[in-house]
């Protein structure tokens, strides 16, 4: 199984270190959220991983060939000319998974105890039950944001909803909102090679927006793992609470 993680984004939230440097080589106990994220996806038989560079993109090329990947075999997907958000970023390394079934797609500012195995075996109970194709599974946990995912008590992606502004995106409009189960999206997923094939979408976008164009024809789940650590590594004090979980 390969996987990407998504490193191109300005880090505008962890200034001023990303005024000089890209937020994937912000460090947290002497070694870079990028680093532990190769790590992390080693622990679970990951090798082969496409990441994704705008910002700073000679930095993150430079780190990775002198570490040698950390033991990994790392391809580098070049947004220098236009950051492409996640969507658009992940659609731009699509040859990178021409002949992958499924892969993992992750933040590089998240760090995470999520149980990847437990994940994937979710994952294939998902594929094998849902009444639609499934195009992915998305991580989540319960905690408090001010954006929510919205499911059906099936557990499939029926819309978004931004709890300060009460905005909402749908898919499919919930006849019933008692039937609504919202749940905070983690940016990590597994998705399905027949992804490509459903998006409807070019240039920069999210993947929020791709996945909620999918899931008008398509099953995409939700893998809740409230019961472990997700730490967003987006702020600087985030990085200092992070040193206190992750050695």
């Amino acid at each position: 199984m390969k996987a990407m993680i998504l490193a191109a984004g300005l880090g505008t939230r962890l200034k001023p270190f990303t005024d000089h440097h890209p937020k994937a080589l912000a460090i947290v106990n002497g070694k870079s959220l990028l680093q532990r994220n190769i790590e992390y996806l080693q622990a679970y038989g990951i090798y082969e991983v496409v990441v994704n560079v705008h910002h700073f993109a000679d930095q993150i090329i430079d780190t990775i060939q002198k570490n040698k990947g950390w033991g990994s075999s790392i391809r580098i997907s070049d947004e220098s000319d236009e950051v492409l958000e996640t969507g658009g970023g992940l659609l731009r390394a699509k040859a990178h998974f021409e002949n992958e079934a499924k892969w993992l797609v992750m933040n590089a500012d998240i760090l995470t105890d999520l149980d990847l195995g437990k994940m994937l075996e979710a994952d294939k109970a998902f594929d094998a039950l849902s009444e639609g194709e499934m195009v992915a599974t998305l991580a989540v946990t319960n905690r408090t944001t001010s954006r929510n995912l919205i499911f059906n008590t099936a557990g499939t992606l029926c819309g978004w909803r931004n709890n300060t502004t009460n905005e909402e995106k749908w898919a499919n409009p919930l006849k019933d909102p008692a039937m609504a189960v919202p749940k905070a999206f983690s940016g990590i997923q597994i998705v399905h090679a027949n992804f490509f094939e459903a998006l409807n979408m070019q240039g920069k976008f999210s993947l929020i927006d791709a996945y909620l164009q999918i899931a008008q024809h398509y099953a995409i789940h939700f893998y809740d793992h409230s019961d472990g650590i997700l730490l967003d590594v987006g702020k600087p004090e985030s990085l200092e609470k992070a040193a206190g979980l992750f050695k």
